[in-house]
């Protein structure tokens, strides 16, 4: 549980000092972003941080181990040095001849005086002589102290040196005209006084020279890192950031590839990892462009294709519709068993059209050679033409095609793509409908326009939502068409929306219906800022 609370209490520190102003000022500050940002900065950091943590450990544990050095080669004389001077004073004091209560005094002042003088020489600096406590002797004399002594014998020193024998004790030391406190070891032991009895003696060594000493080794030691703590992260930072240029300058060039600029290649110096990187970019480089104009050429192959295969199949397609027309024009005067075969034939006839109408189509956008001829127009008119074009269909396929509009719904159009784009979206609504009614909504706000084509039919995954505006594609191709198609038709009216600035959206659920919502922008080219109609909004 300690070893818990105490990591408890560091991970309250650390939370404490993230959350607190100066340390986010400093994570947000310009430099912090610099660091974050370079890895030679990191790096350096980081070392030096780890140098100056083992040199802080390391100037520790020699700190300690010079003051406890010094100390004990200090005390050890300092013992040896007050083992004399008491055996001195004791000698004095027993060859005195002095009986009456003054001249006791007096000879003991002279001998601690004596005292005092003679270890000077050793570091002494004060001296006491104290009554022992419990002493019997009639003749008394005044004890002799100051008042830096009276603070530093403790009780348990005085109990200590009532025991017999010398005694020390480690004490800090207070200068007199000043707070600053110095190390020192106050020795003290038992003597005997004439007539007088039994005292205590008390040496107070001060160790301020042996502690200045170890402030000069720590001091020189401090000044011996210095170069090293300020050099360290310039020499680390320095050579991190020669070491990385060549990171840096394959960074630049993959900045430029992402662009497009395949062209660019790494200039390769050594034969280093440095070195095995730039290779390998300039290789990557290399290979991409060459797939990719692999693939240009293969795409501009498949758009001549396209475009070749559909202007070859008009000319028999226009001699084989010149023809069919005949047929269907006089199929009343066909056997009855060959009518069938007259109408199928007039069904793909039309349906090869219109096959080959959006081949061209697609190759024109492929190409990028498609023309936008836009005019402001009221998108109201050209619904309602929609409709009534449909509405055969919609009678064969028992469904109602409603249209809501909220006043006139302009706009900077090519009134031909976006007819054929509301066309496409009403009749795929229709065929999937399945007997549910059909609703055509159109709205605007200040910047663009929308219209919106839903059913509430068969609906659709969001698999198939994300997938049906691409090309050929059949969500399912089981299913009965009843109005045959290209699987061009979605593809192509995107195209139709893009080269207008807008965007097209489908959105259905399974049994629900499905939506698709054309919005455009109010001048053609400019992007949408916002949608007038939610893709999902119940009616």
């Amino acid at each position: 549980m300690p070893a818990q609370g105490r990591r408890d209490a560091l991970k309250d520190l650390l939370r404490a000092v993230a959350s607190s102003r100066p340390w986010s000022l400093l994570a947000s500050s310009h430099l912090a972003r610099r660091i974050r940002h370079s890895l030679s900065a990191r790096i350096a950091l980081a070392i030096t941080v780890a140098a100056l943590v083992i040199l802080l450990v390391f100037g520790v544990i020699i700190a300690s181990q010079l003051r406890t050095s010094m100390f004990e080669t200090r005390k050890d004389a300092i013992l040896a040095d007050a083992s004399l001077r008491f055996s001195s004073a004791q000698s004095v004091f027993s060859s005195s001849t002095a009986s009456s209560p003054a001249q006791v005094q007096e000879s003991a002042r002279g001998a601690l005086a004596s005292l005092k003088a003679s270890a000077a020489g050793a570091g002494a600096t004060n001296v006491a002589l104290l009554r022992s406590e419990g002493a019997t002797a009639s003749l008394r004399i005044n004890q002799i102290e100051d008042e830096q002594m009276r603070a530093l014998i403790t009780p348990q020193m005085r109990t200590a040196v009532s025991s017999g024998g010398a005694q020390w004790q480690s004490v800090g030391i207070r200068s007199s005209d000043s707070d600053k406190v110095v190390p020192g070891i106050l020795v003290g032991t038992q003597v005997q006084l004439p007539r007088a009895g039994t005292h205590e003696l008390y040496i107070l060594y001060s160790l301020s020279a042996d502690q200045a000493q170890v402030d000069v080794v720590l001091r020189v030691l401090v000044l011996s890192a210095l170069p090293i703590i300020v050099a360290l992260p310039i020499g680390v930072f320095a050579l991190l950031h020669r070491l990385l240029l060549p990171v840096r300058v394959t960074a630049q060039a993959a900045t430029k590839a992402s662009k497009g600029n395949l062209d660019v290649r790494v200039d390769v110096h050594g034969d280093d990892e440095m070195a095995d990187l730039g290779h390998a970019f300039n290789a990557m480089t290399s290979s991409l462009q060459d797939t990719i104009s692999r693939y240009d050429e293969l795409a501009k192959l498949q758009q001549r294709f396209v475009s070749d295969v559909s202007h070859e199949l008009r000319t028999p397609l226009t001699t084989i519709r010149m023809a069919e027309d005949i047929v269907w024009d006089n199929r009343d005067e066909l056997p009855a068993h060959a009518r069938r075969s007259v109408e199928l034939l007039h069904d793909q006839t039309e349906r090869m059209e219109q096959m080959l109408a959006d081949l061209l189509e697609i190759s024109r956008y492929d190409a990028a050679s498609a023309l936008l001829d836009a005019e402001d127009r009221d998108l109201r008119p050209i619904v309602q033409r929609v409709v009534e074009g449909c509405a055969e269909l919609a009678q064969r396929q028992n469904v109602r095609v409603e249209t809501v509009a909220q006043g006139r719904v302009a706009a900077e159009i090519d009134e031909r793509r976006i007819e054929r784009v509301i066309r496409n979206l009403v009749v795929n609504a229709i065929e999937h409908a399945d007997g549910t009614p059909v609703t055509i909504t159109l709205a605007e706000t200040e910047t663009d326009v929308a219209c919106r084509v839903r059913d509430r039919g068969v609906g659709m995954t969001q698999e198939v939502a994300d997938h049906v505006f691409d090309r050929f594609y059949r969500a399912d191709t089981a299913r009965a068409r009843t109005t045959g198609g290209t699987g061009l038709g979605l593809a192509i009216a995107t195209e139709d929306v893009a080269i207008h600035g807008g965007r097209l959206q489908a959105y259905g659920e399974p049994g629900r219906g499905a939506s698709f919502l054309m919005t455009l922008p109010k001048r053609a080219g400019e992007e949408i800022v916002s949608r007038p109609l939610a893709l999902w909004e119940d009616e």
